[in-house]
């Protein structure tokens, strides 16, 4: 071959892996998406089909231990509240009053519960029925904003869910029913002990409230995307 042919060959050469190399460039910075939830560089970086599965397993675990928690204290007060009324049946009619407001008081207790679950129970099934329903052409950027928007509020709400407030009107409703059972009827050692062991109760079900999207959020943000959700029922209070 000619040189000249020999120098032509190998610049068309060069060109088409400049090509090559600009389109593969281009590939790959479509295949990344802003980093959101308040993730840096690092997030931004990381495959956004990782991303997205994260956040729906995730979830997905966090949603389950929310029904969990819901149910065995829904249905844990519920059987207080007719073990409540039971003795009705054989008490003095003097001494009703204490079981009917032990019963008010559990009834309480049980409400929040059913009609105002944790919020990642709602989100994490919308969340795996739009990735079911997706379709080749869906924009999995939009698709990852959504879902990060979803372990933002749930992170938050799960750290609302233990707030300073909440211990101190658990403990001041409590103390309320003491009061009235003691002043208004004069059954103080009922009084006390339904101040005492409300109070109790409440605060159970406060610290054992599920709180993993606090912490899968942070690990969201920081890139950490290899941790696995951690195989338990219950997971106890931590900072938001």
């Amino acid at each position: 071959m000619p040189r000249t042919r020999w120098f032509r060959a190998v610049g068309a050469l060069g060109v088409v892996l400049a090509a090559a190399s600009a389109s593969s460039s281009v590939a790959r910075a479509a295949d990344r998406c802003p980093a959101g939830a308040g993730g840096g560089a690092t997030l931004a970086e990381i495959d956004p089909e990782l991303r997205l599965h994260f956040i729906d397993e995730h979830l997905a675990h966090t949603a389950h231990r929310a029904r969990v928690w819901t149910w065995s204290w829904g249905i844990g007060i519920g059987v207080a509240t007719i073990g409540n009324l039971i003795p009705l049946f054989f008490v003095a009619p003097e001494d009703r009053v204490d079981w009917y407001v032990g019963a008010a008081t559990t009834v309480v207790g049980v409400v929040p519960l059913l009609i105002a679950p944790l919020d990642v129970v709602g989100d994490s099934r919308s969340l795996s029925a739009r990735l079911a329903l997706r379709g080749p052409t869906d924009d999995v950027c939009v698709l990852l904003a959504d879902a990060e928007a979803k372990l933002v509020r749930d992170a938050k709400n799960q750290a609302d869910g233990q707030r300073w407030w909440l211990h101190v009107g658990n403990v001041v409703l409590n103390t309320g029913v003491g009061l009235f059972l003691g002043i208004g009827y004069h059954h103080w050692k009922a009084g006390a002990f339904n101040a005492i062991f409300g109070s109790a109760i409440g605060e159970a079900i406060i610290l054992t409230q599920p709180t993993s999207s606090i912490d899968d959020l942070r690990a969201y943000r920081a890139g950490s995307l290899d941790r696995t959700p951690r195989q338990v029922a219950l997971v106890y209070g931590a900072a938001f």
